[in-house]
């Protein structure tokens, strides 16, 4: 045999095994979409194949993906049984921190808000703590925010580098067009922009000394944060609490000097009232961060820290607290937001230095 019928047979001899390795993994492809019941297509094809060759290495790629997902389906067994449409969206959201050593498995589901569900998780021994939080974002469909123009005003997009909130760039325009014809890709730099803003407060405020629950891991759709409750229960909120008559004056009291700082840290909680603070052997927890409002960048600052205030003071009423709510917004806005008369004097001074500074210099000389 000369070596072009050698190379002729070996082809043949190729197109054949190709043949019946992608009948094989057709077979395979089949068998796990009937196992684990997969409702979309898991590898969108841009186009048909051109040959039988093009044909294969799709089928192959589409194999080995939804194999990935089975083996990492199998690996990771939760105690915690989702339901019909939760599960998907759970275990991609978690997904991240399992592999990263930071949870060890899903418990139970305690909190189901409106754009967002909270699990108490096993945290792994590496974290230092036994149980975790985990706030699973819900998929867009089932959210059920509205009008959050006003908290989005005067914010910077953000991102993830390296698992933390990072400023997108001003001279990206295209993720700036993206977001404005709110294409695929512009809705989700929105939906991780929202979440990295309530990762970063809770940072910045914890740090503070803002009563929070410590931040310990950002993904692409879930916070991880400090658990408060036990094995037996998650906190309740204020709303669900009856407080004893001698707490409620310090915790009001602490509730305040808790929207001061946020107030110096240059933030107002923007939905904060008796369902957003936890209530725990004593002690008070605020939550629920995404919406925060930039006092310096958004107009509605104010006036969404006098709603703040109205709501907390609502709530002590029941217990004697008699608190002027708008005054007391007023108070805590002039006191601890509004700019200072003299920083506004120097600022003003420094920038008529630097455009007429050359001109008043050379007029005396």
């Amino acid at each position: 045999m000369d070596i072009k019928e050698q190379i002729r047979q070996d082809e043949d001899d190729s197109s054949q095994d190709s043949e019946v390795r992608w009948e094989e993994e057709e077979a395979e492809l089949e068998y796990y979409e009937r196992k684990f019941r997969l409702a979309e297509q898991t590898h969108r094809v841009p186009r048909g194949p051109k040959n039988e060759r093009e044909r294969f290495e799709m089928h192959r790629a589409e194999v080995q993906q939804v194999a990935e997902v089975a083996d990492l389906e199998s690996v990771w067994e939760i105690t915690y049984t989702p339901a019909r449409f939760e599960g998907g969206f759970l275990r991609t959201s978690l997904r991240p921190f399992y592999q990263e050593d930071q949870i060890v498995d899903v418990m139970a589901q305690v909190k189901g808000g409106k754009e967002a569900n909270v699990y108490r998780c096993r945290a792994h021994e590496s974290v230092g703590v036994e149980w975790i939080a985990a706030k699973v974002y819900r998929p867009r469909q089932f959210r059920n925010l509205r009008n959050d123009a006003i908290y989005r005003e005067g914010r910077d997009l953000l991102t993830a580098e390296d698992g933390r909130p990072q400023a997108v760039k001003r001279r990206d325009s295209r993720t700036a067009r993206a977001v404005n014809k709110k294409s695929a890709f512009g809705v989700q730099v929105r939906h991780l922009s929202w979440l990295m803003y309530e990762f970063s407060a809770l940072q910045t405020l914890q740090e503070a000394g803002v009563p929070v629950p410590k931040p310990f891991g950002v993904g692409e759709n879930a916070i991880l944060m400090e658990f408060i409750g036990d094995e037996q229960m998650a906190a309740p909120t204020l709303h669900e609490t009856r407080l004893e008559d001698s707490e409620a004056g310090p915790l009001f009291e602490l509730t305040c000097r808790s929207i001061a700082v946020m107030l110096e840290k240059g933030y107002v909680h923007g939905d904060l009232s008796a369902f957003n603070i936890l209530y725990w052997k004593g002690e008070i927890m605020l939550i629920d961060f995404p919406q925060v409002v930039d006092i310096q960048a958004n107009r509605s600052a104010q006036a969404v820290l006098k709603r703040d205030v109205e709501r907390v003071c609502q709530y002590f009423s029941r217990y004697g607290i008699r608190e002027n709510p708008n005054r007391l917004a007023e108070e805590l806005w002039a006191q601890y937001a509004a700019p200072d008369p003299d920083d506004l004097a120097a600022d003003l001074s420094g920038i008529l230095n630097d455009e007429f500074g050359e001109d008043i210099e050379g007029e005396e000389e």
